[in-house]
């Protein structure tokens, strides 16, 4: 976790992300790359000027977060990004080598009824990032427990386990796995990669209509401190992606939310 990004959305939750991040990256010795995106328009007569006002603003903002925030011993890049979310958060992570992506739920004020919001659902649906998602006003502190709740034990893409590998040793988490056996699952998905098992301090196996229901029905007695699952084409969110948008109703979690990628 040597290059962590945090994207702004607005100041609170920017706020509460850098500060998740310093802590985060004090222990990982990571760098983190701090940007908020702005809309660029043709630059035609005043709106030159239009453009650099956005840039003034958005830089603005970056410094507020950033003063509001002890990041003694941990290097902080701030820098606002042209182009739409992301295309912007996508494009920043290639150039930058990012290692995790740490997000609010949501990057905007909206109403209470939603978990993710549009930019961050669609980061979810439609990166390969690996991204951590930290609830608003969520404290950071170590991971002692991490429950990886899984539908399919093989990935076809290498290094998919890296972030919770990394994690894992980092913090020194036990790791339990959920497999959960759906009925659509084949005799294939039953078998567990050998990467995986290696890390497991305990193994649930259960039977549920979702990978959704399983992690509802053992959630309580694992407790968790982290929740990861494994983003794929039809996987965990499969149900509630018909839109970018995740209402709470359908899905939320108060702790942490790993996403790792298993597609190619």
């Amino acid at each position: 976790m040597k290059n962590i990004l945090v994207p702004v959305g607005n100041t609170k939750n920017g706020i509460n992300n850098l500060k998740y991040a310093v802590n985060f990256a004090s222990m990982s010795g990571g760098k983190v790359y701090l940007i908020n995106i702005y809309k660029e328009f043709s630059k035609v007569g005043t709106i030159t000027k239009v453009n650099q006002l956005m840039i003034t603003e958005n830089e603005k903002q970056l410094n507020e977060v950033i003063a509001a925030v002890n990041t003694v011993g941990v290097e902080v890049i701030a820098k606002p990004i042209k182009g739409n979310p992301f295309e912007g958060i996508k494009r920043v992570s290639k150039q930058c080598n990012i290692d995790l992506v740490i997000v609010s739920p949501q990057s905007v004020e909206i109403n209470d009824e939603t978990y993710l919001g549009n930019i961050t659902g669609k980061l979810v649906k439609q990166t390969e990032l690996p991204m951590l998602i930290v609830p608003q006003n969520y404290l950071f502190r170590k991971f002692d427990s991490i429950l990886v709740a899984f539908k399919n034990g093989q990935f076809e893409k290498q290094n998919v386990l890296s972030p919770l590998q990394n994690m894992a040793q980092l913090f020194k988490s036990k790791v339990n796995l959920l497999h959960v056996i759906t009925p659509e699952v084949t005799e294939g998905c039953k078998d567990i990669d050998a990467e995986l098992l290696d890390m497991k301090s305990s193994l649930t196996i259960t039977k549920n209509a979702t990978t959704f229901q399983g992690v509802l029905e053992h959630f309580q007695s694992h407790n968790p401190d982290m929740l990861c699952v494994i983003r794929r084409k039809r996987g965990f969110f499969k149900k509630l992606w018909e839109n970018n948008k995740v209402l709470k109703r359908d899905f939320h979690t108060s702790i942490p939310l790993l996403i790792l990628s298993g597609r190619l």
